[in-house]
């Protein structure tokens, strides 16, 4: 237990009994209040606290943060002071909304300037993504993916246990909950004539992941070591990498994702912090191969998340997916050390996908895909109907936390919903 967690330490802030926003999480985020302010915030239970109100106010002097770090509509000026001052300032949060500690619990003008029920913000993106890159880390869903799609021949290809797959995302795409997400167009293979034609998806999928936030983590030629590359990773969050599988298959030979990917990627508006995540440190799963030196890191981990996925059609929630982070074959600190071997430059900001994650058993399977078998098997809902990929109106509902040892720390929802596309461009039209 890290020396900032206590399990018998509350809050003079109500939390719920179930709530994932505990004294011992202090994620961070970025809302709109009514009045359309914009703010970076942290939370706990059903509160939001304002942090340029809490810095403005004296009460994060101790912290030594710039004065303009929290002043604008992103998190990326405060991941930019890196791990010292992330560790300080959560510190600094736990000693202010400790019951016991009443300089600002006691300060009733300066709660109501700080404090905020949850029901009076709107969640944005809480950072401005630079770059997206989107790993391939699960051993058990990289081997249904090559059953399904070449079924005579080994299902991992030689290279997928000597180092972290990977592809760049689409940054522009990113969006966070609430967001409604509109059914992409793209070139599909006609099942009868063989032949491709411009049509909607009939395959919308989604992808179980979690996301890591780096910091500003090296120059342009200079890798990270993987022995310090957790240093310049701030958090994580969830992570759902929509996709398209009928226009995926007939584009990713031979380069990749493409439209069949970066129509959409949702990320979950809070940021859980790897200090946070601290305690539920957890054995990596065994190597099919040791790792080329670059790749080795000293008693290296993961993390114990446990994850779930429902569909809500006609009003009635579904589970339909109960998975967990451990599952992961590499581990954040290999990813990121694989990132930047090449002297690829990292800054604040950047969003890193851990690919769908996916357990050993179906009902741990992180995709429809797998879950259908690409199509041949149904998926039975709650309200009676049946899915083999998403249709219309369909929400989709991703949520993570950790317990262990009487403490809970969890990520909230990501929640979206799937509505139709936009019409097909007329090409006859005239400029």
């Amino acid at each position: 237990m890290s020396n900032t967690d206590n399990k018998q330490t509350q809050s003079w802030i109500h939390i719920p009994a179930e709530s994932d926003f505990t004294i011992h999480n202090f994620p961070y985020g970025v809302c709109e209040k009514s009045n359309g302010l914009i703010a970076c915030c942290t939370r706990l239970g059903d509160t939001v606290i304002n942090l340029n109100q809490l810095l403005k106010l004296g009460y994060l002097k101790a912290v030594a943060l710039p004065e303009n770090v929290f002043q604008g509509t992103t998190l990326n000026e405060f991941i930019s002071q890196g791990r010292h001052k992330w560790k300080a300032l959560r510190s600094r949060l736990i000693t202010i909304f400790d019951k016991n500690n009443l300089e600002l619990q006691h300060n009733i003008q300066d709660r109501e300037s700080i404090c905020t029920p949850i029901t009076d913000v709107k969640m944005l993106i809480p950072i401005k993504v630079g770059d997206y890159t989107d790993f391939y880390s699960s051993k058990e869903h990289a081997t249904n993916v090559g059953k399904m799609f070449r079924p005579d021949e080994p299902p991992l290809k030689p290279n997928w246990t000597h180092m972290p797959i990977a592809y760049h995302g689409r940054s522009s795409t990113i969006v966070t909950t609430k967001e409604k997400i509109r059914r992409p167009l793209g070139q599909i293979v006609n099942h009868e004539s063989h032949v491709p034609e411009l049509a909607f998806t009939k395959a919308l999928d989604i992808e179980l992941e979690m996301g890591f936030i780096t910091s500003d983590a090296n120059l342009i030629g200079e890798p990270v070591p993987v022995n310090k590359a957790h240093e310049f990773i701030f958090g994580m969050v969830l992570l759902n990498d929509w996709s398209a599988r009928d226009i995926q298959k007939w584009e990713y030979v031979p380069l990749g994702p493409f439209l069949g990917k970066n129509f959409a990627t949702s990320i979950s508006p809070w940021i859980v912090t790897m200090d946070a995540l601290e305690n539920f440190k957890t054995d990596l799963p065994v190597k099919n191969h040791t790792p080329l030196e670059y790749l080795k890191k000293h008693n290296d981990f993961t993390y114990d998340i446990n994850l779930e996925v429902d569909i809500i059609s006609s009003g009635l929630s579904t589970t339909i997916i109960k998975s967990n982070y451990k599952y992961l074959y590499w581990s954040i600190s290999q990813q990121l050390a694989h990132h930047t071997i090449n002297g690829c430059k990292v800054n604040a900001g950047d969003l890193m996908g851990s690919g769908t994650i996916s357990g050993s058993d179906q009902g741990s399977f992180g995709s429809l895909l797998e879950l259908s078998w690409a199509g041949s098997k149904l998926i039975k809902l709650d309200d009676g109907t049946t899915r083999t990929y998403l249709e219309d109106m369909d929400i989709v509902v991703m949520r993570g936390k950790c317990e262990r040892d009487g403490i809970r720390i969890g990520f909230g929802e990501l929640s979206n919903q799937i509505i139709s596309g936009t019409p097909m461009p007329d090409s006859s039209s005239k400029d």
